[in-house]
């Protein structure tokens, strides 16, 4: 798996996770999901992303999933 990869499911998770949350917990748990949308958008544009730095000292494999 690389990390392209293993980022897009992390963030699936997260996502499916806090809408679950906010549904069964409560409403509050929508600001995880807004925080995970920002932090998309924010990645997309300045090419930093927290959960890759995070996967590649886990070793994770660096690369493109989509060659």
């Amino acid at each position: 798996m690389t990390i392209d990869r293993a980022v897009m499911c992390f963030a699936g998770f997260m996502i499916l996770l806090s809408v679950a949350l906010t549904v069964w917990v409560s409403p509050l748990w929508m600001w995880l999901t807004v925080f995970i949308g920002a932090n998309l958008i924010q990645s997309s544009f300045t090419g930093f992303c927290p959960a890759a730095t995070i996967f590649r000292k886990f070793g994770v494999k660096g690369g493109c999933a989509f060659e």
